[in-house]
């Protein structure tokens, strides 16, 4: 992020006075009146443009200095240093300057670039932009008075209709696509011209052109590309590469209707891509409309820069730039044959020999995501099999190059673009959730919001659980990573440079490294789904990679893990029956006691674990009973209050509000009374009145829900409710003794022994505490609520007029 000084400046910029700014500003335009331009007049401009840019809101300047700042902007013979600063003033102030700047355009390229910036940023409609538009169109049918064609106007005009689209009429775009086919196809191919010293005693002279070369060193023979390399370039050319660079998104808005030819309308796939296949051994393709004649020009153009990229650059620059052609040509062939499928069929040898040159090499990973996007789209027209492909890319790319931030977000955007035709044609897309995850584990803060919107389309009924295992090991994963790099940079002999990334580290290389934790890595590294739910030997990872528990990068990563988990439970509850739902709860009732201990992971953890603890049970209630020993197994033990309180809480609610008959017949006598014993033991436990012992270390929320829960359950068992009052009737003891009274406010203490006194009270009326501490399964419908003659508004008047005679009777 910025800098504490850089941080300083942009505060003062959002916080200075409206009246300091009017007085800034008249300094400024006394500057800007004077005929010499000063570093102070520089550095004025500079403080100004952080003001009006320091916030989203257009800043109001006044008027006198819009005027000025625009007359500067559209003065040719200004520095140009004052016009980009201008410029971009504009752009961010109040009023807008649209109409003023459109009334007279200047024939100057570098003023009128600048103009058009902030016309284009301040424009408020297509009708404010259209003098700008046929300035521009204009420029491209002429030469400038130096002879050069217009190099701005090719950018602008890309950025004017990815906003504004419908900006060009049918006959404009087929102009701007026949200048675009010349630039694209027929640009020069001799270097530009360049002036040189002739030596010391003789004065400058004017090189020969010279014959462009390809990335290796050889002499161009074919058209003219972005890979061949000159010392300088012509105009033409430079527009070459301004095609090139706009040519995608051209296509994309104004090809999208497929061939303008209306006989190949109706044909069939077939029949065009024979007439294809006959056009492409044609000479001559200038009897095609403009639309045609520019994708067939463009197909041409990325074909060779496809066979370009085979040479060995001279230059590593030369090596990155054909690695960023590859991907844009992949791009630009996938967008032409989206447009006219008869291409497919021309473009899938050059594809399929590319994806056999880069498959293995990890440096053109990146390339690999527009050939997998290719073979997506088209591979069933051509009856390609694509499932090599996608193998490759899953299981190699994440595991190997998920340290790679740039091509992380590439891929998982991929993955998101694409995520409903991967889960249907991709068999090893969901399989692959332990890979991707990786890219997550490691660059956790940059591509939550990705996978947020990505978690859904992993879920599947076969590994739904394993996933959530593996969401919850995501900490482990980004330790187990971290100490991966490690232990690729570190050999064994190199032990003084681990002691330098700290004792803690050293220690946990040295698990990596033996052989008998092997398993336990190889595990929570594994490269795709299907080996297991999860590990029975985890509490021994989490003792391992307890010394990474303080790592940045782990604990980055275990802020995530609470967001996927609400998205993922809100996902899956959707679709599981009931085998899911109950192995669902197994998993929370196991995990809660099992996670990575990092601060206050596990809290939040407990804390998503409780909310989708009711959800699944409010879904499908018989789970009380379907999982009863396990749950039984959790409650009974006081211990489980101080290592999980919240996650305790809800599961003892749970067993108030669910374990009725009316949810489940299998909710018995003997049943309800195992659960009350067990509750009863515990409430009897943590509330033993010691005069010497230490204060409670549980919230008063959780007695409270423990006495609810028993009365909950004695109302289903009345044979329950003489035991449950004795032991209501030892609360007001227990709140008022001093160790409690220690730590408990006044507030919590009445809290406890009002609750205790309603319950007393309701529990002489057994049936009247029934219908109250268990209503029925439609109780909390409207109707209920709403309707008088309905029982619940009448008994709540009759329960309240109960509490109210019976208010003097207080517990013993």
């Amino acid at each position: 992020m910025y800098t504490a000084a850089t941080e300083s400046l942009i505060k003062q910029a959002r916080e200075i006075k409206e009246e300091e700014l009017q007085r800034f500003c008249g300094r400024i335009f006394k500057l800007l009146h004077s005929k010499d331009v000063s570093g102070d007049t520089v550095d004025s401009l500079q403080r100004l443009n952080l003001i009006v840019s320091a916030t989203k809101y257009a800043t109001e300047l006044p008027s006198d200095l819009v005027l000025k700042l625009q007359t500067v902007l559209r003065s040719s013979s200004c520095p140009e240093q004052l016009q980009v600063l201008s410029s971009s003033i504009l752009r961010d102030s109040f009023p807008p300057s649209v109409h003023s700047l459109c009334s007279d355009l200047s024939p100057d390229s570098r003023t009128f670039s600048h103009v058009a910036s902030v016309v284009l940023a301040q424009a408020g409609s297509q009708e404010d932009v259209m003098p700008l538009c046929h300035h521009l169109l204009k420029s491209l049918d002429s030469r400038l008075s130096d002879g050069q064609i217009s190099r701005h106007a090719l950018p602008l005009l890309s950025k004017m209709i990815t906003v504004y689209p419908e900006i060009l009429t049918d006959d404009q775009v087929n102009v701007v696509s026949r200048k675009l086919v010349d630039w694209l196809r027929y640009a020069s191919m001799q270097q530009g011209a360049s002036m040189s010293s002739g030596g010391f005693f003789s004065g400058p002279r004017t090189r020969q052109p010279a014959p462009l070369t390809e990335v290796d060193g050889v002499v161009t023979g074919d058209f003219f590309t972005v890979l061949c390399v000159g010392q300088s370039y012509t105009e033409d050319q430079w527009m070459n590469m301004y095609t090139f660079s706009m040519i995608k998104s051209w296509l994309l808005t104004y090809d999208t209707d497929g061939t303008t030819n209306t006989e190949s309308d109706d044909r069939s796939e077939v029949d065009s891509s024979v007439t294809s296949m006959v056009s492409a051994t044609s000479s001559s393709t200038r009897l095609l409309p403009p639309k045609e004649r520019l994708r067939e020009k463009a197909f041409e153009y990325c074909q060779r820069l496809i066979e370009q990229s085979d040479r060995k650059a001279l230059k590593k620059t030369d090596t990155k730039l054909q690695k960023a052609c590859i991907v844009e040509s992949v791009s630009i062939l996938d967008v032409i044959c989206g447009e006219d499928p008869s291409y497919v069929y021309r473009a899938f040898p050059c594809i399929k020999a590319l994806y056999g040159r880069l498959n293995g090499d990890l440096t053109y990973s990146r390339a690999l995501l527009p050939i997998a996007q290719f073979y997506l789209n088209h591979s069933e027209i051509a009856a390609v099999d694509s499932e090599a492909v996608f193998c490759q890319l899953f299981s190699h790319c994440p595991a190997e190059q998920f340290n790679e931030p740039m091509l992380a977000f590439q891929f998982v955007q991929f993955c998101l673009l694409n995520a409903s035709v991967l889960q249907e044609r991709v068999t090893n897309y969901r399989q692959s959730f332990p890979n991707l995850l990786k890219f997550l584990a490691w660059n956790s803060s940059g591509l939550i919001a990705e996978f947020v919107e990505l978690l859904p389309s992993l879920i599947a009924p076969d590994t739904a659980i394993e996933l959530l295992h593996t969401i919850l090991d995501l900490p482990c994963l980004a330790a187990a990573l971290d100490l991966q790099q490690r232990s690729a940079c570190y050999q064994a002999p190199d032990r003084p440079a681990w002691d330098q990334q700290g004792a803690k580290v050293a220690a946990c290389l040295d698990a990596f490294r033996q052989p008998s934790c092997r398993g336990l890595f190889l595990y929570i590294l594994r490269p795709e789904a299907g080996t297991g739910d999860t590990i029975d030997r985890l509490k021994m990872l989490h003792e391992i990679l307890a010394d990474m528990a303080e790592s940045p990068r782990v604990v980055r990563c275990a802020q995530v893990v609470p967001v996927l988990l609400h998205v993922y439970f809100n996902t899956v509850t959707q679709k599981a029956d009931e085998k899911m739902l109950n192995q669902l709860l197994l998993v929370l009732l196991e995990r809660s006691s099992l996670l990575y201990d990092i601060k206050t992971f596990n809290v939040e953890v407990q804390k998503v674990f409780s909310t989708h603890l009711q959800a699944l049970c409010k879904l499908h209630p018989p789970l009380i009973v379907d999982q009863s020993r396990e749950i039984l197994e959790l409650a009974s033990s006081p211990a489980n209050i101080y290592s999980k309180e919240d996650f305790y809480t809800h599961v003892v609610w749970v067993i108030g509000e669910y374990l009725s008959v009316s949810y489940d017949p299998r909710c018995t006598v003997e049943r309800i009374t195992s659960f009350f014993e067990c509750l009863e033991a515990v409430l009897f436990e943590i509330t033993q009145v010691r005069q010497s012992a230490s204060p409670p270390s549980f919230s008063p929320r959780l007695v409270t829900v423990l006495m609810t829960t028993l009365a909950k359950l004695a109302t289903r068992s009345q044979d329950l409710i003489p035991r449950v009052s004795l032991c209501l009737s030892k609360m007001r003891p227990f709140a008022r003794s001093a160790p409690v009274m220690t730590c408990y406010s006044e507030e919590d203490t009445e809290e406890i022994i009002t609750r205790a006194h309603e319950l007393i009270n309701l529990l002489k009326l057994p049936n009247v505490a029934q219908f109250v501490l268990a209503p029925s399964a439609g109780g909390d419908g409207p109707r209920w609520h709403r309707d008088t003659n309905a029982s619940l508004p009448q008994g709540m008047k009759a329960v309240s007029g109960l509490l109210h005679r019976h208010s003097s009777s207080l517990p013993t």
